[in-house]
């Protein structure tokens, strides 16, 4: 399933892959289009067999899930408006990482998300629905060496969560609040940031 293969020649190339088509997927979609951050966003993750470890508790308040709808719908209209690269029928089947980046590379390498449409070739992913302890068996599976940081061996790689919660779901406000930090960090590593404020 998870393995370390060398750059795929007919790979779609961008700065960031964005795991997850809903409300946190959007969200950072969004905040990356602001920071001048090339992203494609796929819908969601086919490879992971363990479903019940990345699903998110469900959101009971009725006053949350109607907020949520609300943002969810304004993000949409953002997303269309802006044409945001958003591919809601792409799912990713397979995550690896080219094999410069894995066993202590000196440089980091770039992510490979096979699609069935197509692979894609990215510096960055931004997992929406995975839990942080399926997230460590991914890496282990991948012969990364996980430092008692968990958060900063993630950054180094280039991989982010939004939205993502162990034990309870985050607020709407958690997860808007984690999109523009997440996208800030993401153009600060990327450069977009320094040529944005050039321009």
């Amino acid at each position: 399933m998870m393995s370390v293969p060398s750059t795929p020649s007919t790979a779609e190339t961008t700065t960031t892959v964005v795991i997850g088509s809903g409300l946190s997927g959007l969200a950072v979609a969004s905040e990356l289009s602001r920071q001048g951050v090339a992203a494609i966003v796929v819908d969601g993750l086919d490879f992971l067999d363990a479903a019940a470890a990345c699903r998110r508790p469900e959101v009971a308040d009725p006053a949350a899930i109607g907020e949520r709808a609300e943002i969810l719908r304004l993000l949409r209209h953002y997303a269309q408006t802006h044409h945001l690269d958003v591919r809601k029928s792409t799912r990713a089947v397979d995550l690896s990482m080219t094999a410069g980046s894995v066993a202590g590379g000196s440089r980091p390498g770039k992510w490979i998300i096979r699609t069935a449409d197509g692979v894609l070739l990215a510096d960055n992913i931004v997992l929406t629905r995975c839990a942080q302890n399926q997230l460590r068996r991914i890496l282990t599976s991948l012969g990364i060496k996980i430092s008692r940081d968990f958060m900063n061996t993630l950054r180094a790689l280039g991989l982010y969560l939004v939205g993502v919660g162990d034990l309870v779901a985050p607020s709407t406000k958690e997860i808007l609040h984690q999109a523009k930090a997440v996208s800030q960090a993401i153009s600060v590593r990327s450069g977009a940031g320094a040529m944005r404020a050039l321009a």
